[in-house]
Protein backbone atom coordinates (compact mmCIF):
# COMPACT_ATOMS: atom_id res chain seq x y z
CA UNK A 1 0.00 0.00 0.00
CA UNK A 2 2.80 2.41 0.88
CA UNK A 3 4.56 1.64 -2.38
CA UNK A 4 1.34 2.16 -4.35
CA UNK A 5 0.74 5.45 -2.51
CA UNK A 6 4.21 6.70 -3.36
CA UNK A 7 3.71 5.70 -7.00
CA UNK A 8 0.41 7.60 -7.24
CA UNK A 9 1.97 10.64 -5.59
CA UNK A 10 4.90 10.60 -8.02
CA UNK A 11 2.54 10.28 -10.99
CA UNK A 12 0.47 13.20 -9.73
CA UNK A 13 3.54 15.40 -9.25
CA UNK A 14 4.82 14.36 -12.68
CA UNK A 15 1.52 15.33 -14.33
CA UNK A 16 1.45 18.71 -12.57
CA UNK A 17 5.01 19.65 -13.45
CA UNK A 18 5.60 17.71 -16.66
CA UNK A 19 6.03 21.00 -18.50
CA UNK A 20 9.33 21.54 -16.68
CA UNK A 21 10.94 18.32 -17.91
CA UNK A 22 11.94 19.72 -21.30
CA UNK A 23 13.28 23.07 -19.95
CA UNK A 24 15.29 21.21 -17.30
CA UNK A 25 16.80 18.98 -19.95
CA UNK A 26 17.68 22.08 -21.99
CA UNK A 27 19.34 23.70 -18.95
CA UNK A 28 21.39 20.57 -18.27
CA UNK A 29 22.51 20.20 -21.88
CA UNK A 30 23.48 23.86 -22.17
CA UNK A 31 25.45 23.63 -18.92
CA UNK A 32 27.33 20.53 -20.08
CA UNK A 33 27.96 22.06 -23.52
CA UNK A 34 29.30 25.28 -21.99
CA UNK A 35 31.68 23.38 -19.70
CA UNK A 36 32.96 21.41 -22.71
CA UNK A 37 33.52 24.61 -24.72
CA UNK A 38 35.27 26.41 -21.84
CA UNK A 39 37.55 23.48 -21.10
CA UNK A 40 38.25 23.13 -24.80
CA UNK A 41 39.36 26.75 -24.98
CA UNK A 42 41.48 26.34 -21.85
CA UNK A 43 43.19 23.24 -23.27
CA UNK A 44 43.93 24.96 -26.58
CA UNK A 45 45.59 27.93 -24.90
CA UNK A 46 47.20 25.97 -22.04
CA UNK A 47 50.63 26.70 -23.50
CA UNK A 48 49.93 30.43 -23.44
CA UNK A 49 49.02 31.45 -19.89
CA UNK A 50 49.10 35.17 -20.72
CA UNK A 51 46.53 34.73 -23.48
CA UNK A 52 44.14 32.99 -21.08
CA UNK A 53 44.48 35.87 -18.64
CA UNK A 54 43.92 38.53 -21.31
CA UNK A 55 40.87 40.61 -20.38
CA UNK A 56 39.02 40.03 -23.67
CA UNK A 57 39.36 36.24 -23.30
CA UNK A 58 38.06 36.44 -19.75
CA UNK A 59 35.20 38.67 -20.87
CA UNK A 60 34.13 36.27 -23.64
CA UNK A 61 34.24 33.30 -21.26
CA UNK A 62 32.17 35.23 -18.71
CA UNK A 63 29.60 36.18 -21.33
CA UNK A 64 29.41 32.57 -22.47
CA UNK A 65 28.79 31.51 -18.87
CA UNK A 66 26.02 34.10 -18.40
CA UNK A 67 24.46 33.08 -21.70
CA UNK A 68 24.27 29.48 -20.46
CA UNK A 69 21.94 30.82 -17.73
CA UNK A 70 20.03 33.47 -19.68
CA UNK A 71 19.11 31.40 -22.73
CA UNK A 72 17.63 28.39 -20.85
CA UNK A 73 15.88 30.79 -18.45
CA UNK A 74 14.33 32.64 -21.39
CA UNK A 75 13.16 29.30 -22.84
CA UNK A 76 11.59 28.32 -19.50
CA UNK A 77 9.80 31.67 -19.02
CA UNK A 78 8.56 31.68 -22.59
CA UNK A 79 7.25 28.14 -22.22
CA UNK A 80 5.50 28.91 -18.92
CA UNK A 81 3.74 31.94 -20.38
CA UNK A 82 2.64 30.06 -23.50
CA UNK A 83 1.62 26.81 -21.79
CA UNK A 84 -0.93 28.42 -19.47
CA UNK A 85 0.66 26.75 -16.45
CA UNK A 86 -0.04 29.71 -14.16
CA UNK A 87 -3.59 30.18 -15.45
CA UNK A 88 -4.49 26.63 -14.39
CA UNK A 89 -3.72 27.54 -10.80
CA UNK A 90 -1.98 25.43 -8.24
CA UNK A 91 -0.35 25.32 -4.87
CA UNK A 92 2.89 24.28 -3.28
CA UNK A 93 6.37 25.73 -3.31
CA UNK A 94 7.02 24.99 -7.00
CA UNK A 95 3.93 26.87 -8.21
CA UNK A 96 4.55 29.76 -5.80
CA UNK A 97 8.19 30.09 -6.87
CA UNK A 98 7.35 29.96 -10.57
CA UNK A 99 4.63 32.58 -10.15
CA UNK A 100 6.95 34.91 -8.21
CA UNK A 101 9.65 34.59 -10.87
CA UNK A 102 7.45 35.00 -13.95
CA UNK A 103 4.55 37.32 -13.02
CA UNK A 104 5.29 38.50 -9.48
CA UNK A 105 2.83 39.04 -6.67
CA UNK A 106 -0.50 40.83 -6.69
CA UNK A 107 -0.48 44.51 -5.76
CA UNK A 108 -1.89 45.25 -2.33
CA UNK A 109 -3.38 48.72 -2.09
CA UNK A 110 -4.90 48.53 1.38
CA UNK A 111 -2.79 49.92 4.19
CA UNK A 112 -1.87 47.73 7.11
CA UNK A 113 -2.84 50.50 9.48
CA UNK A 114 -6.45 51.15 10.36
CA UNK A 115 -7.96 53.87 8.23
CA UNK A 116 -5.40 53.36 5.48
CA UNK A 117 -3.10 56.08 6.84
CA UNK A 118 0.49 55.34 7.76
CA UNK A 119 1.28 56.75 11.19
CA UNK A 120 3.75 59.62 11.12
CA UNK A 121 7.02 59.19 12.96
CA UNK A 122 7.80 61.80 15.61
CA UNK A 123 9.76 64.75 14.25
CA UNK A 124 13.49 64.47 14.97
CA UNK A 125 15.29 67.31 16.69
CA UNK A 126 18.12 69.20 15.00
CA UNK A 127 20.60 67.39 17.26
CA UNK A 128 19.20 63.98 16.25
CA UNK A 129 19.29 64.87 12.55
CA UNK A 130 22.86 66.09 12.89
CA UNK A 131 23.92 62.91 14.69
CA UNK A 132 22.30 60.73 12.01
CA UNK A 133 23.95 62.77 9.24
CA UNK A 134 27.38 62.37 10.87
CA UNK A 135 26.71 58.63 11.21
CA UNK A 136 25.83 58.37 7.51
CA UNK A 137 28.82 60.44 6.37
CA UNK A 138 31.26 58.43 8.48
CA UNK A 139 29.70 55.13 7.40
CA UNK A 140 29.75 55.94 3.69
CA UNK A 141 33.24 57.41 3.71
CA UNK A 142 34.72 54.61 5.81
CA UNK A 143 33.05 51.87 3.75
CA UNK A 144 33.88 53.15 0.29
CA UNK A 145 37.29 54.70 0.95
CA UNK A 146 38.42 51.41 2.51
CA UNK A 147 36.79 49.51 -0.36
CA UNK A 148 38.67 51.62 -2.93
CA UNK A 149 42.04 51.18 -1.23
CA UNK A 150 41.53 47.40 -0.97
CA UNK A 151 40.32 47.20 -4.56
CA UNK A 152 43.54 48.76 -5.83
CA UNK A 153 45.68 46.68 -3.48
CA UNK A 154 44.13 43.40 -4.64
CA UNK A 155 44.17 44.02 -8.40
CA UNK A 156 47.28 46.15 -8.94
CA UNK A 157 49.84 44.74 -6.50
CA UNK A 158 51.54 41.39 -5.92
CA UNK A 159 51.05 39.01 -3.00
CA UNK A 160 53.98 37.18 -1.44
CA UNK A 161 56.53 39.62 -2.83
CA UNK A 162 59.93 39.80 -1.11
CA UNK A 163 63.61 39.97 -1.98
CA UNK A 164 63.66 36.39 -3.29
CA UNK A 165 60.14 36.21 -4.73
CA UNK A 166 58.63 38.52 -7.39
CA UNK A 167 55.17 37.85 -6.00
CA UNK A 168 51.92 36.98 -7.74
CA UNK A 169 48.88 39.03 -8.75
CA UNK A 170 45.31 37.82 -8.42
CA UNK A 171 43.74 37.77 -11.89
CA UNK A 172 40.14 36.55 -11.57
CA UNK A 173 37.98 39.68 -11.22
CA UNK A 174 34.74 37.69 -11.41
CA UNK A 175 35.60 35.85 -8.19
CA UNK A 176 35.81 39.18 -6.37
CA UNK A 177 32.44 40.22 -7.80
CA UNK A 178 30.89 37.00 -6.49
CA UNK A 179 32.39 37.46 -3.01
CA UNK A 180 30.98 40.99 -2.82
CA UNK A 181 27.52 39.96 -4.03
CA UNK A 182 27.08 36.88 -1.83
CA UNK A 183 27.67 38.88 1.34
CA UNK A 184 25.36 41.69 0.18
CA UNK A 185 22.70 39.09 -0.65
CA UNK A 186 22.95 37.52 2.83
CA UNK A 187 22.72 40.99 4.41
CA UNK A 188 19.55 41.75 2.42
CA UNK A 189 17.99 38.41 3.38
CA UNK A 190 18.77 39.05 7.06
CA UNK A 191 17.23 42.53 7.03
CA UNK A 192 14.13 41.36 5.16
CA UNK A 193 13.60 38.58 7.70
CA UNK A 194 13.68 40.92 10.71
CA UNK A 195 11.94 44.01 9.29
CA UNK A 196 8.56 44.65 7.69
CA UNK A 197 8.71 45.16 3.93
CA UNK A 198 6.01 46.30 1.48
CA UNK A 199 4.26 43.60 -0.60
CA UNK A 200 6.55 42.50 -3.40
CA UNK A 201 4.85 42.68 -6.81
CA UNK A 202 7.71 42.70 -9.35
CA UNK A 203 8.45 39.52 -11.33
CA UNK A 204 11.82 38.32 -10.09
CA UNK A 205 13.23 37.80 -13.57
CA UNK A 206 13.12 41.56 -14.20
CA UNK A 207 15.92 42.02 -11.68
CA UNK A 208 18.15 39.92 -13.91
CA UNK A 209 18.58 42.72 -16.46
CA UNK A 210 20.14 45.24 -14.07
CA UNK A 211 21.87 42.41 -12.20
CA UNK A 212 23.68 41.34 -15.36
CA UNK A 213 24.71 44.90 -16.19
CA UNK A 214 25.73 45.42 -12.55
CA UNK A 215 28.11 42.46 -12.44
CA UNK A 216 29.52 43.45 -15.83
CA UNK A 217 30.20 46.99 -14.60
CA UNK A 218 31.79 45.63 -11.40
CA UNK A 219 33.94 43.24 -13.42
CA UNK A 220 35.09 46.16 -15.59
CA UNK A 221 35.93 48.11 -12.41
CA UNK A 222 38.26 45.42 -11.14
CA UNK A 223 39.70 44.53 -14.53
CA UNK A 224 40.46 48.17 -15.41
CA UNK A 225 42.89 48.39 -12.48
CA UNK A 226 45.21 46.06 -14.39
CA UNK A 227 45.67 48.82 -16.98
CA UNK A 228 44.92 52.18 -15.33
CA UNK A 229 45.57 53.76 -11.96
CA UNK A 230 42.85 54.02 -9.36
CA UNK A 231 42.64 57.86 -9.69
CA UNK A 232 41.98 57.37 -13.40
CA UNK A 233 39.22 54.92 -12.62
CA UNK A 234 37.64 57.35 -10.14
CA UNK A 235 37.71 60.11 -12.77
CA UNK A 236 35.99 57.77 -15.21
CA UNK A 237 33.29 57.12 -12.59
CA UNK A 238 32.82 60.85 -12.15
CA UNK A 239 32.29 61.23 -15.89
CA UNK A 240 29.66 58.49 -16.07
CA UNK A 241 26.99 61.22 -15.88
CA UNK A 242 27.40 61.55 -19.65
CA UNK A 243 26.49 57.93 -20.58
CA UNK A 244 23.81 58.00 -17.85
CA UNK A 245 22.16 60.93 -19.66
CA UNK A 246 22.39 59.12 -22.98
CA UNK A 247 21.09 55.86 -21.53
CA UNK A 248 18.23 57.68 -19.79
CA UNK A 249 17.21 59.11 -23.13
CA UNK A 250 17.36 55.65 -24.69
CA UNK A 251 15.66 53.65 -21.89
CA UNK A 252 13.12 56.13 -20.53
CA UNK A 253 13.00 58.92 -23.11
CA UNK A 254 14.16 61.47 -20.52
CA UNK A 255 14.95 65.05 -21.52
CA UNK A 256 17.71 67.08 -19.88
CA UNK A 257 18.18 70.68 -18.83
CA UNK A 258 20.80 73.04 -20.27
CA UNK A 259 22.83 73.02 -17.04
CA UNK A 260 23.18 69.24 -17.31
CA UNK A 261 24.77 69.53 -20.74
CA UNK A 262 27.06 72.31 -19.50
CA UNK A 263 28.26 70.31 -16.49
CA UNK A 264 28.69 67.24 -18.71
CA UNK A 265 30.94 69.27 -21.02
CA UNK A 266 32.95 70.52 -18.01
CA UNK A 267 33.37 66.95 -16.77
CA UNK A 268 34.56 65.80 -20.20
CA UNK A 269 37.11 68.63 -20.30
CA UNK A 270 38.39 67.92 -16.78
CA UNK A 271 38.70 64.18 -17.35
CA UNK A 272 40.55 64.75 -20.64
CA UNK A 273 43.02 67.10 -18.94
CA UNK A 274 43.62 64.59 -16.14
CA UNK A 275 44.18 61.65 -18.49
CA UNK A 276 46.47 63.56 -20.87
CA UNK A 277 48.54 64.92 -17.99
CA UNK A 278 48.82 61.51 -16.37
CA UNK A 279 49.79 59.75 -19.57
CA UNK A 280 52.48 62.30 -20.27
CA UNK A 281 53.97 62.41 -16.79
CA UNK A 282 54.57 58.79 -15.92
CA UNK A 283 54.90 56.59 -18.92
CA UNK A 284 56.09 53.14 -18.04
CA UNK A 285 53.92 52.79 -14.94
CA UNK A 286 50.32 51.57 -14.87
CA UNK A 287 49.03 54.24 -17.24
CA UNK A 288 45.96 54.51 -19.39
CA UNK A 289 46.10 52.12 -22.35
CA UNK A 290 43.68 51.23 -25.12
CA UNK A 291 42.52 48.22 -23.12
CA UNK A 292 42.01 50.35 -20.02
CA UNK A 293 39.99 52.94 -21.95
CA UNK A 294 37.80 50.27 -23.54
CA UNK A 295 37.13 48.61 -20.18
CA UNK A 296 36.27 51.95 -18.54
CA UNK A 297 33.87 52.76 -21.38
CA UNK A 298 32.26 49.37 -20.80
CA UNK A 299 31.98 50.14 -17.09
CA UNK A 300 30.25 53.47 -17.72
CA UNK A 301 27.78 52.04 -20.22
CA UNK A 302 26.84 49.04 -18.04
CA UNK A 303 26.58 51.15 -14.89
CA UNK A 304 24.41 53.76 -16.60
CA UNK A 305 22.00 51.05 -17.75
CA UNK A 306 21.87 49.61 -14.22
CA UNK A 307 20.79 52.88 -12.60
CA UNK A 308 18.19 53.66 -15.27
CA UNK A 309 16.67 50.17 -15.19
CA UNK A 310 16.49 50.23 -11.39
CA UNK A 311 14.76 53.62 -11.57
CA UNK A 312 12.17 52.10 -13.92
CA UNK A 313 11.57 49.20 -11.53
CA UNK A 314 11.17 51.56 -8.55
CA UNK A 315 8.70 53.64 -10.53
CA UNK A 316 6.65 50.70 -11.78
CA UNK A 317 6.58 48.33 -8.79
CA UNK A 318 7.31 50.54 -5.74
CA UNK A 319 9.55 47.97 -4.03
CA UNK A 320 11.74 48.89 -1.07
CA UNK A 321 15.48 49.48 -1.44
CA UNK A 322 16.22 46.29 0.52
CA UNK A 323 14.01 44.29 -1.86
CA UNK A 324 15.95 45.79 -4.75
CA UNK A 325 19.20 44.85 -3.03
CA UNK A 326 17.90 41.30 -2.55
CA UNK A 327 16.72 40.84 -6.14
CA UNK A 328 19.80 42.26 -7.84
CA UNK A 329 22.28 40.39 -5.64
CA UNK A 330 20.29 37.14 -5.95
CA UNK A 331 20.74 37.07 -9.72
CA UNK A 332 24.30 38.36 -9.44
CA UNK A 333 25.16 35.33 -7.29
CA UNK A 334 23.45 32.99 -9.76
CA UNK A 335 25.21 34.43 -12.82
CA UNK A 336 28.69 34.66 -11.31
CA UNK A 337 28.61 31.32 -9.49
CA UNK A 338 27.42 29.48 -12.61
CA UNK A 339 30.15 31.08 -14.72
CA UNK A 340 32.81 30.44 -12.07
CA UNK A 341 31.84 26.77 -11.84
CA UNK A 342 32.12 26.41 -15.62
CA UNK A 343 35.55 28.08 -15.69
CA UNK A 344 36.94 26.55 -12.52
CA UNK A 345 37.10 30.03 -10.98
CA UNK A 346 36.19 28.90 -7.46
CA UNK A 347 39.17 26.58 -7.23
CA UNK A 348 41.41 29.38 -8.56
CA UNK A 349 40.12 31.87 -5.99
CA UNK A 350 40.14 29.59 -2.96
CA UNK A 351 43.56 28.22 -3.87
CA UNK A 352 44.91 31.78 -3.94
CA UNK A 353 43.26 32.39 -0.54
CA UNK A 354 44.88 29.32 0.98
CA UNK A 355 48.23 30.35 -0.45
CA UNK A 356 48.13 33.96 0.76
CA UNK A 357 46.35 34.64 4.05
CA UNK A 358 46.68 38.38 3.47
CA UNK A 359 44.58 38.02 0.32
CA UNK A 360 41.90 36.22 2.35
CA UNK A 361 41.84 39.14 4.80
CA UNK A 362 41.66 41.71 2.01
CA UNK A 363 38.81 39.95 0.19
CA UNK A 364 36.85 39.54 3.43
CA UNK A 365 37.20 43.24 4.24
CA UNK A 366 36.39 44.17 0.63
CA UNK A 367 33.15 42.17 0.71
CA UNK A 368 32.22 43.56 4.13
CA UNK A 369 32.78 47.16 2.98
CA UNK A 370 30.74 46.54 -0.19
CA UNK A 371 27.77 45.13 1.74
CA UNK A 372 27.79 47.77 4.49
CA UNK A 373 28.27 50.48 1.88
CA UNK A 374 25.08 49.41 0.10
CA UNK A 375 23.16 49.52 3.38
CA UNK A 376 24.49 53.01 4.16
CA UNK A 377 23.46 54.16 0.68
CA UNK A 378 19.85 53.10 1.16
CA UNK A 379 19.68 54.47 4.71
CA UNK A 380 21.19 57.84 3.78
CA UNK A 381 18.82 58.34 0.85
CA UNK A 382 15.81 57.39 2.99
CA UNK A 383 16.81 59.90 5.71
CA UNK A 384 18.16 62.85 3.74
CA UNK A 385 17.30 62.34 0.07
CA UNK A 386 19.37 61.95 -3.08
CA UNK A 387 20.96 65.43 -3.03
CA UNK A 388 22.76 65.04 0.32
CA UNK A 389 23.79 61.53 -0.68
CA UNK A 390 25.26 62.79 -3.96
CA UNK A 391 27.28 65.47 -2.15
CA UNK A 392 28.69 62.89 0.27
CA UNK A 393 29.65 60.48 -2.52
CA UNK A 394 31.15 63.23 -4.67
CA UNK A 395 33.33 64.25 -1.73
CA UNK A 396 34.24 60.59 -1.29
CA UNK A 397 35.50 60.40 -4.89
CA UNK A 398 37.82 63.37 -4.34
CA UNK A 399 39.12 61.86 -1.08
CA UNK A 400 39.62 58.49 -2.84
CA UNK A 401 41.92 60.10 -5.42
CA UNK A 402 43.89 61.86 -2.66
CA UNK A 403 44.25 58.69 -0.58
CA UNK A 404 45.32 56.60 -3.55
CA UNK A 405 47.98 59.12 -4.56
CA UNK A 406 49.31 59.30 -0.98
CA UNK A 407 49.25 55.55 -0.21
CA UNK A 408 50.35 54.17 -3.59
CA UNK A 409 52.44 57.11 -4.80
CA UNK A 410 50.60 58.07 -7.99
CA UNK A 411 52.11 61.33 -9.32
CA UNK A 412 49.65 63.94 -10.60
CA UNK A 413 50.80 67.07 -12.47
CA UNK A 414 49.43 70.59 -12.02
CA UNK A 415 47.31 70.17 -15.15
CA UNK A 416 45.93 66.92 -13.76
CA UNK A 417 45.04 68.59 -10.47
CA UNK A 418 43.28 71.39 -12.37
CA UNK A 419 41.34 68.75 -14.34
CA UNK A 420 40.22 67.12 -11.08
CA UNK A 421 39.14 70.55 -9.80
CA UNK A 422 37.04 71.17 -12.95
CA UNK A 423 35.33 67.77 -12.67
CA UNK A 424 34.32 68.13 -9.04
CA UNK A 425 33.30 71.76 -9.51
CA UNK A 426 30.96 70.59 -12.27
CA UNK A 427 29.55 67.86 -10.04
CA UNK A 428 28.81 70.27 -7.19
CA UNK A 429 27.31 72.80 -9.63
CA UNK A 430 25.01 70.09 -10.90
CA UNK A 431 23.88 69.25 -7.36
CA UNK A 432 23.29 72.97 -6.64
CA UNK A 433 21.29 73.51 -9.83
CA UNK A 434 19.19 70.41 -9.21
CA UNK A 435 18.45 71.48 -5.62
CA UNK A 436 17.48 74.99 -6.73
CA UNK A 437 15.19 73.60 -9.39
CA UNK A 438 13.48 71.25 -6.89
CA UNK A 439 12.87 74.10 -4.45
CA UNK A 440 11.41 76.26 -7.23
CA UNK A 441 9.08 73.43 -8.21
CA UNK A 442 7.88 72.97 -4.62
CA UNK A 443 7.32 76.70 -4.27
CA UNK A 444 5.33 76.78 -7.51
CA UNK A 445 3.13 73.90 -6.33
CA UNK A 446 2.50 75.67 -3.02
CA UNK A 447 1.58 78.89 -4.86
CA UNK A 448 -0.81 77.07 -7.18
CA UNK A 449 -2.44 75.30 -4.21
CA UNK A 450 -2.90 78.60 -2.38
CA UNK A 451 -4.46 80.23 -5.44
CA UNK A 452 -6.91 77.38 -5.95
CA UNK A 453 -7.90 77.53 -2.26
CA UNK A 454 -8.71 81.24 -2.49
CA UNK A 455 -10.84 80.69 -5.57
Amino acid sequence: LLAAGRTDYCKTMLRQHRGFIFPCIVVGLVFIFTIKVVHGVENEVADSEDWMDFWLTRLLLNVLGYASVVIPAWVVIYYIKKSGYLQRGGHGCVYTTVKACVVGGEEVTASLEEGGVKPQEPEKTAYQKGAILVFCVVGLQASYLTWGILQERIMAHEYGKDDNNPGEKFKNSQFLVFMNRILAFLAAVTIMSVSKQPPHTAPLYKYSYCSLSNIMSSWCQYEALKFVTFPTQVMAKASKVIPVMLMGKLVSGKSHEIYEYVTAAMISLGVSMFLLAQGGEHKGSTVTTISGVLILIGYMMFDSFTSNWQAELYSQYKMSSIQMMFGVNLFSCIFTSWSLIEQGGFSEGFEFMSKYSLFLLHVSLLSLCSATGQLFIFYTISQFGAVIFTIIMTTRQALAILLSCVIYGHPVSAIGVFGVFIVFTALFLKVYARTKKSKAKVKQVSTDSGSSTKI
